[in-house]
């Protein structure tokens, strides 16, 4: 089956995913993820189906964290998930397969940075058009919803990239700090410094604005 569109199928069930395997037995735990990464090293679609829709979410939270904006996280997790897919016998030690993998996220994010940024010149353009919607207003909960989303995931994306990332992966995916430590190879106490940081200028920015 395509690449493309495993990662497209499994990545839909993956919005709204929550590892299962997080609230099972750590040791039972790292053996299916072990098993996983494995089958996929011997060529098996079906695992790496598996894998896309239980971690999809987690790779996502680092490629916003990197990019500080939604616009291209689908886009760059598709970039992932076929780098892994063509990479997978690159990895040696399959233990440290969350590591590898959150490497690839990052680097993959960074370059479409880049990317982002030699595009701005022309974006900054466009942005002085007036943009029209035409479609029928929203009702007015939906419109605050979305604007009180919008207002915080904005001020997330606002955060210094060191503290964005741990952020996203603590408050966002639910990773505790020994997790986010061993997969940023950072001390867990770093780990919990930039975490009090983040929070700190989250609640400065967002002061007044909800």
């Amino acid at each position: 089956m395509e690449v493309m569109t495993i990662v497209s199928a499994a990545h839909e069930r993956s919005k709204d995913y929550r590892t299962r395997n997080e609230a099972a037995e750590p040791d039972r735990t790292a053996a299916l993820e072990r098993s996983t990464i494995e089958a996929i090293q011997r060529g098996d679609h079906a695992a790496f189906r598996d894998l896309v829709r239980d971690h999809g979410r987690w790779v996502r939270g680092v490629i916003f964290g990197v990019l500080g904006n939604s616009d291209r996280v689908d886009d760059v997790c598709q970039q992932v998930f076929t780098a892994l897919w063509t990479r997978i016998g690159e990895l040696r030690d399959v233990e440290r397969w969350r590591p590898w993998v959150y490497r690839l996220a990052r680097n993959a994010a960074v370059d479409a940075g880049r990317s982002v940024a030699r595009q701005r010149a022309l974006q900054s353009k466009l942005a002085e058009q007036p943009l029209v919607d035409q479609t029928a207003n929203p009702p007015v909960k939906s419109l605050v919803d979305r604007e009180v989303h919008e207002t915080v995931l904005a001020a997330i994306g606002g955060l210094p990239e060191l503290y964005r990332e741990p952020f996203v992966l603590r408050h966002l995916e639910g990773w505790s700090y020994a997790r986010i430590g061993e997969t940023m190879n950072l001390p867990v106490d770093t780990v919990e410094t930039r975490l009090v940081r983040a929070r700190r200028l989250l609640r400065e920015t967002l002061k007044g604005r909800l």
